[in-house]
């Protein structure tokens, strides 16, 4: 009874993030409302309304690997496996990450249960196969981390981007990268003192631009200083694979104010 009950729980769930990632759902009330309206709004209202919502507490990545967890340590390999796998995608796990979280599974939980669960994720990861094995090859070439995802500022950018912390001592280090034609939005940092970045390209090659000025071309060494109050972009060329490093410059009263996208009829432009 017990799981037939998580079966029919996790098999009818559908659901869209909003602006705040507060988790809408109706899936509920449309297929059982009339049947058991009790265990609908369960459904609707607590368990995404209120559980998947709480995002203050738990990211709906981590909530997704929790999930998909729970659900191949059952043995619920179905179509509902699939939805969850699907929504892990959306909240940002990539190939990779899934691979290795269903490796780790299949020691606690089972081999079998791993094999079935792989054979499913295959499909859902299966048109990211080139990109990621685009990103390993140009791992290789910088000798610094790609890093996880840059989930937190995916808002502010125009395609994938990636993001490793190198140092937090002293000086703020960040290795960025960025997948061919991903660049981040126009935008400035304020300081009232000090403040602003510095920028050294690592790996592949890149565009820095500033406004009313011509856009200037980042290769492996090259230093880009971008003082407080200067509104800019940076990004990769449409044809590369891109990485720098980002340096925080130390300042009073820091902060960063992000503007509107580059649009692709600037930055096709550049490319000619």
């Amino acid at each position: 009874m017990k799981k037939f009950l998580l079966f029919v729980l996790f098999s009818i769930l559908t659901f869209h993030v909003m602006a705040q990632e507060k988790i809408v759902q109706t899936a509920g009330r449309d297929q059982l409302g009339g049947f058991a309206p009790k265990f609908a709004e369960l459904n609707d209202d607590v368990l995404f309304g209120e559980v998947w919502s709480r995002t203050d507490k738990l990211g709906l990545r981590d909530r997704s690997v929790v999930t998909v967890t729970s659900l191949i340590s059952q043995g619920i390999t179905d179509h509902s496996l699939v939805f969850h796998l699907q929504s892990a995608k959306k909240n940002g796990i990539t190939r990779t990450e899934i691979a290795e979280v269903i490796t780790h599974i299949a020691f606690y939980a089972g081999w079998p249960k791993a094999w079935a669960a792989f054979n499913l994720a295959k499909g859902v990861w299966a048109e990211d196969t080139a990109g990621d094995d685009a990103l390993s090859a140009f791992q290789r070439e910088m000798i610094f981390p790609i890093g996880e995802p840059n989930t937190a500022y995916a808002a502010y950018f125009t395609g994938r981007s990636y993001l490793a912390p190198i140092s937090r001592e002293q000086v703020s280090v960040s290795n960025v990268t960025f997948e061919p034609r991903c660049r981040n939005h126009w935008h400035i940092h304020h300081a009232t003192r000090g403040g602003g970045q510095m920028l050294v390209g690592v790996a592949g090659r890149g565009w820095y631009q500033e406004a009313g000025k011509p856009a200037q071309a980042i290769l492996p060494g090259t230093v880009i200083h971008i003082p407080a109050g200067v509104k800019h972009w940076h990004g990769a060329a449409a044809d590369s694979w891109f990485a720098h490093l980002a340096f925080e410059i130390a300042g009073e009263e820091c902060s960063n104010e992000w503007l509107e996208p580059v649009s692709d009829e600037a930055y096709d432009a550049l490319q000619k």
